[in-house]
């Protein structure tokens, strides 16, 4: 699953506010600002359409290898 700083980064490269990728992911902001903070443990729907929402975007999410999580921009 993808985590709180891959939300930001990925959100920060699109420049997206929160208001524009919680619409997008069909929550809501409050939701996406506790998730991004730390301050809320959410379910595995949640984080699937943040990431969806973000994929559709353009966003590439690069899994733990040893080296790292991170994300992209696709080419």
């Amino acid at each position: 699953m993808i985590s709180p700083h891959q939300i930001r980064g990925a959100r920060a490269m699109l420049g997206l506010t929160q208001a524009e990728l919680a619409k997008r992911a069909g929550i809501s902001t409050t939701g996406l600002n506790n998730l991004e903070s730390g301050a809320s443990d959410p379910k595995a729907s949640t984080l699937r359409a943040i990431q969806t929402a973000l994929e559709s975007a353009g966003v590439e999410f690069i899994p733990e290898n040893g080296g790292g999580a991170g994300v992209r921009l696709r080419k």
